[in-house]
């Protein structure tokens, strides 16, 4: 099945990318890799309010897994923009994730997985990646979460 056949399995409709908000682009390609910037857990384009704070006060870590889950397909989003065709991706090679926490907040890890599992989900055995997990202290538009990529295509 194709990327976007196993999204839809799923309910998913990949939004428009969005535009970048400062001086950086959304993605570049490099010999056999695509580079994704970080996406925020957008919704309709505006960051929702039950994934905006900081997980450990306030955001669950279930909206945090949400949140995570947008940021994904909102690299996708970007990942189909720059190459027209999903199906080039050849495999997720890198996620790295940021999630904005409390100094105190261990399960990092778990929240992030709403990201991973999505890559797997659209990419089968394809998705399964490397990934970092960073607490920070803030996120643009205090959003919960924001994640990058790395993908490696077919040319």
């Amino acid at each position: 099945m194709s990327v976007e056949s196993n999204l839809a399995a799923q309910g998913i409709t990949l939004p428009e990318a969005a535009a970048p908000v400062a001086n950086y682009v959304p993605a570049v390609i490099t010999g056999s890799l695509l580079y994704i910037s970080g996406q925020l857990c957008l919704d309709q384009g505006a960051v929702q309010s039950a994934h905006k704070g900081k997980l450990g006060a306030g955001v669950s870590i279930e909206q945090g897994q949400a949140a995570a889950r947008l940021c994904a397909i909102n690299l996708l989003a970007q990942a189909k923009a720059a190459l027209g065709d999903l199906n080039r991706i050849k495999r997720c090679v890198r996620l790295g994730g940021f999630i904005n926490s409390t100094p105190d907040f261990n399960p990092l890890p778990q929240v992030m997985n709403g990201a991973s599992d999505l890559m797997v989900l659209a990419l089968g055995d394809a998705g399964r990646h490397t990934r970092t997990t960073i607490g920070v202290a803030q996120l643009p538009m205090d959003a919960a979460v924001e994640v990058e990529a790395l993908f490696e295509i077919s040319l």
